[in-house]
This record gives structure tokens, sequence and C-alpha cells, in this order.
């Protein structure tokens, strides 16, 4: 499979590289790794895409992962590659440290991860380990060097800052009545990115992901 092929099988999923790097000897990659590519949702289009998926459709359990699995371990297998996951563990594979290698995915000042294409919406489903060395994307500016930074001062319970998160707070602000909007719409810190606000993903997907992170139930 070469790059066009492999760019027309994520596009054909709704999947996007998000950022890549070329690891050395001492990146924790499997052995022989030339390549490593980050993999995301490509919006417009990844939600309705999964939400047809028999994995959606079966009602067991995480159906985004298992899709994942499905899905990612398909095309790592037709490329001779290895599919990794940010789930699956413990262990789990380092994906925070891998995207700060790629040069267009950042700490952002609350400390989330914030992408050049995606803001603090940004989520990976997956990465391939190639035993090949392909282009990778280039570096992007840093979207929060020009910013305001309202993602300092947004959070309603005050649980995400600088120096900490604290997810008490956070929870606790989600079971009360003012957490609706959150709860529905995703959290409003990740909203208030001026990238994300350009990034087209549903709130309805937001709203899924909210409800797995708050423990509550998840009607498909």
């Amino acid at each position: 499979m070469t790059a066009p092929d492999l760019h027309a099988a994520l596009a054909a999923q709704h999947l996007a590289v998000l950022g890549g790097f070329h690891p050395t000897p001492d990146d924790p990659v499997p052995h022989g790794t030339r390549t490593l590519l980050l993999l995301g949702p490509a919006e417009p289009g990844f939600w309705a895409h999964l939400k047809a998926q028999p994995e959606w459709q079966d009602g067991q359990p995480d159906p985004v992962d298992r899709w994942s699995r499905r899905t990612i371990g398909r095309i790592a297998c037709d490329l001779g590659a290895k599919a990794l996951f940010p789930f699956g563990g413990p262990p789990y594979h380092p994906f925070y440290a891998w995207a700060l290698r790629t040069g267009r995915i950042w700490e952002s000042p609350i400390r989330l991860l914030v992408s050049a294409d995606q803001g603090l919406m940004v989520s990976f489903r997956g990465a391939l380990a190639l035993k090949t060395h392909v282009p990778v994307p280039a570096p992007a500016p840093h979207p929060c060097d020009p910013c305001a930074k309202p993602c300092l001062t947004t959070c309603p319970p005050g649980a995400l800052t600088e120096t900490a998160y604290d997810l008490v707070a956070c929870h606790a602000h989600l079971d009360r009545p003012e957490g609706r909007p959150c709860m529905e719409s995703g959290c409003e810190v990740r909203r208030a990115c001026p990238v994300s606000q350009a990034y087209a993903r549903l709130p309805e997907q937001s709203a899924y992901h909210m409800r797995r992170f708050h423990g509550e139930q998840t009607p498909r």
C-alpha cells in the first residue's frame, strides 16, 4: 500500500493523520518502527459513519473502541504495520508523549492536548507503527501563542487551571443542573478554544463521550 493508498483507506473510514514522527532508537515504539502516525476522527462525517457500523448497532459495550480495533487493525494488516490504541491497558501506550513529538499537537495552558487542526477537541482512535519511512504532516504554528486563552477562565467550577485538574469538582458540577451544557454539548473549556470552534465536531459526539467520562448510561 502506497502513501496515497493509505490516506484513501483512512478517508474511507473518516479517519485522518493528526500528526506523526520518525522514532529514534530510544522511543517506546514497536521494534523496527520507522514512522508512527497518530489517527483521529475526520470531520465532518466521522460520527455519522461510525453510527452506521455494526459495532454501534449491536448493542454491545464499547462500540467506538471495538470499531477502532477492527478498522485500524485491518488497515495495519494491509500495510504490514502494527496497530496501537490509547485504550485496552494497563499498560497504556504513551499517546500523550507521542502527540508532543509531532509538532502539530501541544500541551495547552490547562495541560490538555491542543491540536493545530482540532483544538482542545483532539482525540485519538489509534496509531500506525510502520516499518517504512513515509512523510508525516509538517509542523504547524502553536495555536496558543497568539490566543487570548479563554480555556483558563471558562471552566464554571474552576476545575481546570494552569496548575491542576480538580476531578472531584468537575464531576460535582456535572451532577448539578448547571452542568447540563457540558453534558449535552461537551466540556465548556474545550468548546471555548477558538480552534475547537472551527472544527466540525457534533455536540452529539461530545455528549456521548461526556456520558462515558461521567459514568452515565450511553443509550444508542
